[in-house]
């Protein structure tokens, strides 16, 4: 019976192509079918046939292959390339220039100061990655525009400092510098630091996987930012450029999918794949491309793959056989490294000669030749085809997969080889092959100095250099801060919390809750704010502002959430205020970073509030945290269920005890420990006040609790010593002969103040509660005192806080919260006298916080012996009084020690 003829992409057409199993017949059956339906259909048309063609096999139950790759050649093919706009033989000069000079930056560096460190093999492999970007793609910040983000790979840093130096924004004392910020007249950073260098780089990158989950966020950010009403006009890319073996790190891959859900089609990631890390090959025995294509893909981005020059565009064209194809397909990376090594010979013996109909496909070819053929991230024109098919596409993010050579140019000095990314050094032979290659002109008699290299401002190099930066917007990397001052509530604003909560009781939590709640109705600062919730919004009781303000996505409400008729459900919307993450404190970290620096990226000021499990904070994302700092954040982070005895049930993952003592470690976190709720108003008026008003660049964590207890009216004249760190709470009640002070925090305040009256009652002992909400702040203070007095030993000597505070106080001081020791002895040394310690160190327990607070002894009872054991020591009581109060509070001397050694 005849066959049918079915229409290319109907069901019984492809079914046919399926069946065709005479060999190549069936095969070209299928390619034809293919190319007429490409032909007739178009792409996007064609791709959704093999979609629903993969759909009936799916509900066949037939397997289907695994992987989403393509071959292993450019995405972009030759006749689809565009032509390249700029003047080509200019641009390869001015490039030739920045690859000495960046190498000459290091050398230098590292012949004046062994061991300076630098990096040169990086910017080597991706300088062409970098100059097609600079001259004709990333637009720079007018006073209309923002200017594109550009998140620099920190290996190539030299790069950078080096086209800056033919601009003329650095000069020659910078470049001899680099590596040296506290040289006469100031240096170069090592990497990219807008703290160190606040004028000239944007975003930190070089603590690797970083600047990639940072820019998937910013360009997230950018959108929601437009979707409020806060930004308009022209909307700027996103650029990150990352090594292939930063890949590796859980944060550069962790959070693809988002970028995919939110069709961030203004952002474009460049990876460069040199095929090396720090020691040896990212993937030896494997393709970093191909494992890269296949992850995002699957993730839903667009990805173009740029591995061939264009010198290998006629040996394809001419591969009738599919030889070539199939040999590059079969080599692996560390294959790739050798032929990057080797003389030409070594690869027309070993990649073309596998199969001698390959090798006759390169007779015409001299081994140099051989060895000249391009990596497609070395091509001018093939990464201008990439970058302007990136740049136009929409719908999706997008990944450029470059392949390079790491040290390329490099020689023997390091080229292609594992000790690349380690090279510092070359000797003058090398030095005049580097120069030889790359035709710089530099002249025998002072090559050996490795002088720096920049052209006349009046040649032709320079006036094309700074010519296309001025039609392209202006300069890059630069940081650009308008000064934008907000108008900040005063603190009478809050007067509500500090009037007290009378019988009531709350939690810090909830204090701070309601306090969110108060600002948000600020016509002021509300739109401003930023709630950012790594999925925990009803562990923290703000589900209330779901309804309320609404949660941020970009599709809006597509469904009918479960809880719709519910007061407080779960309403998303396209201007949504709420940044709910999910379960990432990486990623909620990220859009706390973006938020805090739309200042800077923007010019409008934003005030993020990122509330989360404290344990999940800077023991998780700490380096996160310390970026933040490094590129001047500033907004509110918010760690909550703090405490080891605090948060009883949970258990030793996640009781946190010690993230008060990572947050004193970032030089411009202030960090704060509130007990009460007019406390959290005080510091949270002050902070909004400082860095929106004032322009400071600091952030704030506070440690917020879950515990519910009154909330006590606010002591007059206490607001500056909640800010410094320690107040005096509550006097003892009555004096007698002998004093103590307890230094109380957070919810183990109520410790203190109960055994206040027992050890007034039963022992004697007048004892004063002080809250101490900042010891980081004391201990920073008492410092600069220190180092002022060591370095002007003839004047007056200075007086910190703690020691103005305490000078005329007299008997025992104690410390007792529900953190390890090590928070409160930062101030043990400006204490008269000493300072004994009660803390949480040890792994956590699931239990009552009455057994745990026993535990580790940090109740009320444990903070009596500890206060009569300090009055002992300094000979005020007899030991014996210790004793009988251990037996009379039902105490165990015995028991088990928490922390383990």
């Amino acid at each position: 019976m005849k066959e049918k003829k079915e229409a290319p992409g109907s069901r019984n057409a492809v079914s046919s192509r399926g069946r065709g199993g005479n060999g190549d017949k069936g095969t070209d059956s299928l390619q034809s079918v293919f190319d007429l339906a490409l032909e007739n259909q178009g792409p996007e048309r064609t791709a959704q046939l093999l979609e629903k063609l993969a759909d009936r096999l799916r509900a066949a139950q037939h397997e289907l292959p695994r992987g989403f790759n393509t071959h292993y050649v450019n995405t972009i093919p030759v006749e689809q390339q565009p032509a390249y706009p700029g003047d080509w033989q200019t641009e390869v000069r001015l490039k030739s220039y920045m690859r000495w000079n960046a190498m000459a930056m290091v050398v230098n560096a590292n012949r004046a100061h062994n061991g300076l460190g630098g990096h040169i093999s990086t910017y080597a492999s991706c300088a062409t990655l970098y100059e097609v970007a600079f001259n004709h793609f990333f637009r720079g910040r007018t006073e209309a525009f923002p200017g594109d983000f550009v998140y620099f790979q920190g290996h190539a840093a030299p790069g950078v400092y080096a086209r800056a130096y033919l601009e003329r924004r650095l000069d020659e004392r910078h470049l001899h510098n680099f590596r040296q910020e506290l040289a006469e007249g100031g240096g170069l950073s090592s990497y990219p630091h807008p703290y160190l260098m606040p004028d000239f780089w944007q975003f930190p990158t070089v603590s690797m996987g970083l600047g990639p989950i940072l820019s998937l966020y910013q360009a997230r950010f950018n959108r929601y930012l437009q979707a409020r009403g806060l930004i308009s006009g022209e909307e700027p890319k996103v650029w990150c450029f990352i090594g292939d073996g930063e890949t590796d790190e859980p944060e550069t891959l962790g959070s693809l999918t988002l970028a995919a859900r939110e069709n961030l089609d203004n952002l474009i990631w460049v990876i460069n794949c040199n095929l090396q890390r720090l020691d040896g090959p990212v993937r030896g025995n494997g393709k970093i491309i191909q494992e890269l294509e296949a992850l995002f893909r699957g993730a839903g981005w667009n990805v173009i793959k740029l591995i061939w020059g264009s010198n290998w565009d006629d040996l394809l064209s001419r591969d009738k056989s599919g030889l070539l194809l199939k040999r590059m397909e079969e080599a692996v990376d560390g294959d790739y490294q050798k032929y990057s090594v080797e003389p030409g010979s070594y690869t027309r013996k070993h990649f073309f000669g596998k199969y001698p109909e390959l090798l006759k496909l390169v007779n015409h070819l001299t081994d140099d030749q051989i060895r000249k053929l391009l990596r497609g991230g070395h091509d001018t024109r093939k990464v201008y085809a990439a970058y302007q098919a990136a740049s136009e596409h929409t719908g999706q993010p997008t990944v450029v997969l470059a392949k390079t050579v790491k040290g390329y140019g490099l020689g023997e000095a390091g080229e292609g080889r594992n000790i690349s990314h380690q090279q510092k050094k070359m000797n003058e032979k090398e030095l005049r092959e580097f120069r030889e290659r790359f035709k710089v002109p530099i002249s025998d008699d002072v090559i050996a100095d490795t002088p720096f290299y920049r052209p006349p401002a009046d040649s032709p190099e320079t006036k094309y250099l700074l010519e296309r930066r001025k039609a392209l917007g202006g300069f890059l990397p630069a940081r650009k801060v308008a000064v934008t001052r907000l108008e900040v509530p005063k603190l009478e604003f809050f007067k509500e919390f500090f009037k007290g909560s009378g019988s009531m009781e709350a939690s810090t939590t909830m204090a701070f809750v309601r306090l969110m709640s108060v600002l948000l109705r600020d016509k002021r600062l509300s739109k401003r704010i930023v709630p950012i919730i790594p999925d925990e919004a009803r562990t923290f009781g703000l589900d209330a502002l779901f309804r309320e303000i609404g949660i941020y996505s970009s599709k809006g409400q597509l469904y009918e959430p479960v809880d719709s008729k519910s007061l407080l459900y779960y309403h998303e919307a396209k201007d949504g205020q709420i940044l709910e993450e999910g379960i990432t404190e990486a990623g909620s970290m990220s859009s706390f970073v973006a938020a805090g620096t739309a200042y800077a990226t923007h010019g409008v000021p934003m005030v993020p509030f990122y509330i989360y499990y404290s344990m999940f904070g800077p023991q998780r994302i700490g380096d996160l945290m310390w970026l933040a700092g490094d590129i001047k954040a500033r907004g509110f982070l918010l760690g909550a269920t703090a405490g080891r005895t605090t948060l009883n049930g949970e258990g030793l993952q996640h009781q946190d005890g010690h993230s008060l003592l990572h947050a004193s470690t970032i030089p411009t976190l202030l960090a704060y420990d509130p007990a009460f709720a007019y406390e959290i108003a005080v510091i949270i008026a002050d902070g909004l006040r400082r860095m929106y008003s004032e322009g400071e660049d600091i952030f704030y964590y506070l440690a917020l609790y879950n515990e519910n207890y009154a909330m006590p009216p606010m002591p007059e004249g206490i607001e500056d010593g909640i800010l410094k760190g320690l107040y005096k709470f509550k006097a003892a009640p009555e004096k007698k002969k002998l004093r103590a002070h307890i230094f109380g925090s957070g919810p183990i305040i109520n410790s203190a103040l109960k055994a206040q009256g027992i050890l007034a009652e039963r022992y004697g002992v007048s004892a004063d509660v002080w809250s101490a909400t900042s010891y980081k702040l004391l201990r920073t203070d008492a410092i600069r005192c220190q180092r002022w007095n060591m370095l002007h030993p003839a004047e007056t000597p200075r007086k910190s806080c703690v020691e103005s505070l305490l000078a005329k106080e007299k008997g025992a001081f104690v410390a007792v919260s529900d953190n390890i020791r090590a928070v409160p002895d930062h101030i043990a040394p400006w204490v008269p006298g000493g300072l004994l310690t009660l803390g949480t160190d040890g792994f956590g327990r699931s239990d009552t916080r009455e057994r745990l607070r026993r535990f580790f002894e940090v109740d009320a009872e444990s903070t009596v012996i500890g206060t009569l054991h300090a009055l002992a020591q300094k000979g005020l009581v007899d030991r014996q009084i210790v004793a009988k109060a251990i037996k009379d509070l039902d105490v165990d001397p015995e028991k088990v020690q928490p922390q383990i050694v």
